[in-house]
């Protein structure tokens, strides 16, 4: 069952959803490493002694076969699916193997246990650090929070804002912490899929090509093992686009600016402390509370954010009829205002942590606080126009005639930051656009295809619209593999017209490169790992957008690999159902397997077999 993605931005709100969804990750983060211990262990005991290596594998097997890989999201590329499944086929290949002898492998400590050891102890052991500090600064900040709260408003002004800027920094530590541990638990999850899988694949080709006996079932092998090689590169290749981008989207997000824009986007929700009277006396209790303006309903959570603390009580849902800002004279408490509700006959009091907070509860309540709005400053954006189609087709041109298509890594290597800004200033300087001499010794290759992947991205809106971003997504992940290529087929039609013919000359383009990737290793898949995000992109940021790039770059490569059929030929109409959109549980789609071979019955086995020479290795 797959986890929901943690968003930069829950670590703001800390509401108890962030909570819960944190602890099922440190759950799985926990079981992983205990999974990772027993394989470490299980390949000792391989190592150890020939004697018993056959029972030592036989566990191995079945460890592996016990552990499925969960994933964030809700939908699997094929090559996910692929190695979410590769334990089981690991496990049934050594099962067979066992069947017979199985030879201790020389080099298996450097094959599988330090690389499983080195992912445990900096990955694993890094995400544990991050919680330590996630909860350290967690405790520092909700106990000064309760201090702060208690604080007398006759207090003196100075007293009073030095209070407030203490906590602002406690708060400002703990979101910091709170930031850094929701990336580092993606990272390690992400990670996994082939820092994991990797060691185990590496350990088990050397068992099969270290045994003699084993030589055709290694040939068996093969197409699987190539077929799960190339899963894990485009993994690996996806992870590495998907970290660039959530890198980013961190640093943006642990800036303090990015604190106020948030307000604009997030949902009425947050902590307050209710002020409750009993027959003793009265008590303020904290509350997770959400307020719907469309219903007016207030929901009200009691809960306890210290780590030590457990979640108790149902939820109060009260229905508003009115908000009044308390006046500061009347209470001793700061921040304070009423809520009239239907509920209840007299008002209920509520204080936010801050006179910011109070002002957002009050302005979606209705209240009579007045609204602050920050300017939002619009950045400077590229045009889909003439002179752009002009800049185009100049990088093209220069690629294909100055001997760049068979360049290694080209589009991959990432030119001079200056010399792009410059190039792009030059060329498309109001001035006298386009007078540019791309032959001039001042721009060398990579300048020129860092800046055309630059006028791509910095576009108003991506090459492929936001419109459809939805719709090429639903199709990248639908298991029906003719459903995928239709739809994007019919998708590319939709694009307004300027879009769908930058595409289709970027696109030939592309698929003239790969055409020599024989040369500069930029085959469809890779390509589309660069192209990818350049021309789409989801027009909100968030962590589950992110997480998305990599069917992003799966619309990508069909354009490239399908590009005759796309741009040659109108999509056809037809008359048969629509196919159902993808199912919001992991395809059950079949990769090229080594389970379903019938057996095998081998001759007598005698003691030259045994006898190692030159052609077993």
């Amino acid at each position: 069952m797959g986890h929901p993605p943690l968003e930069f931005s829950d670590c703001y709100l800390d509401s108890p959803e962030f909570r819960d969804t944190l602890k099922s990750y440190e759950v799985e983060l926990e079981r992983t490493s205990k999974f990772l211990k027993e394989v470490i262990k299980d390949g000792n005991s391989v190592i150890s002694a020939i004697r018993g290596y056959s029972l030592a594998v036989q566990k191995f097997s079945q460890t592996l076969c016990l552990f499925q890989f969960d994933s964030i999201g809700d939908f699997l590329t094929d090559d996910e699916i692929n190695i979410a499944q590769s334990f089981q086929e690991f496990a049934v290949l050594l099962q067979e193997v066992e069947h017979d002898r199985m030879m201790v492998v020389q080099n298996a400590s450097d094959l599988l246990i330090k690389p499983l050891e080195k992912f445990r102890k900096e990955q694993i052991g890094l995400t544990k650090e991050k919680k330590k500090k996630f909860e350290k600064e967690s405790e520092k900040y909700y106990s000064q929070l309760d201090k702060h709260l208690s604080i007398s408003a006759k207090k003196k002004e100075s007293q009073l804002q030095e209070a407030d800027e203490l906590l602002d920094k406690e708060r400002i530590n703990f979101y910091e912490s709170s930031v850094e541990y929701v990336y580092q638990i993606h990272q390690v999850q992400d990670r996994k899929k082939f820092d994991v899988v990797e060691p185990v694949l590496a350990f088990l080709h050397s068992i099969l090509t270290l045994n003699n006996l084993t030589v055709e079932m290694t040939q068996d092998f093969m197409p699987y093992k190539q077929e799960l090689q190339l899963s894990l590169q485009n993994t690996r290749n996806h992870y590495e686009s998907t970290r660039e981008e959530m890198e980013e989207l961190m640093k943006r997000m642990k800036h303090p600016s990015q604190i106020c824009k948030m307000h604009s986007f997030l949902p009425m929700e947050g902590y307050l402390l209710c002020q409750e009277k009993w027959a003793l006396g009265m008590t303020w209790v904290k509350y997770y509370c959400k307020y719907n303006k469309e219903t007016r309903l207030l929901v009200m959570t009691p809960c306890e954010q210290k780590p030590t603390t457990k979640q108790v009580s149902p939820s109060t849902i009260l229905t508003l009829k009115s908000c009044i800002r308390r006046k500061t004279e009347s209470i001793d408490k700061r921040f304070c205002f009423d809520v009239e509700t239907n509920e209840r006959n007299t008002p209920v009091t509520f204080q936010a942590f801050s006179e910011g907070e109070r002002k957002l509860w009050m302005e979606a309540m209705d209240g009579k606080e007045p609204i602050y709005h920050s300017p939002i400053h619009k950045q400077a954006e590229m045009e889909l126009n003439e002179i752009g189609f002009k800049f185009v087709r100049k990088c093209i041109n220069y690629v294909e005639t100055k001997g760049k298509l068979t360049q290694e890594g080209v589009y991959r290597t990432v030119g001079s930051n200056i010399q792009v800004q410059k190039l792009l200033n030059a060329f498309f300087d109001p001035t006298n656009p386009g007078d540019v001499d791309f032959q001039s010794s001042d721009w060398d290759g990579k300048t020129i295809t860092s800046a055309l992947k630059f006028y791509l991205r910095s576009l108003s809106e991506p090459l492929m619209t936001y419109s459809l971003h939805r719709d090429l997504m639903c199709a990248a992940k639908s298991d029906n593999l003719d459903f995928r290529l239709s739809e994007i087929h019919s998708l590319t039609y939709k694009l307004p017209e300027k879009n769908r013919e930058m595409l289709a000359m970027l696109i030939k383009h592309l698929v003239n490169v790969c055409s020599h990737s024989d040369e500069n290793l930029m085959t469809p898949s890779n390509m589309a790992v660069i192209f990818g995000p350049t021309l789409m992109r989801a027009q909100e940021e968030t962590v589950a957008a992110m997480l998305d790039i990599k069917f992003q770059n799966i619309v990508v490569e069909i354009l490239i690999e399908d590009c005759k059929k796309i741009f040659c030929h109108m999509p056809e109409e037809s008359t048969a159902p629509p196919v159902p959109p993808p199912r919001i549980t992991p395809r059950k789609r079949q990769p090229i397997t080594i389970s379903k071979r019938p057996a095998r019955v081998y001759q007598h086995l005698s003691k030259d077999l045994f006898q190692f020479t030159e052609s077993n290795y």
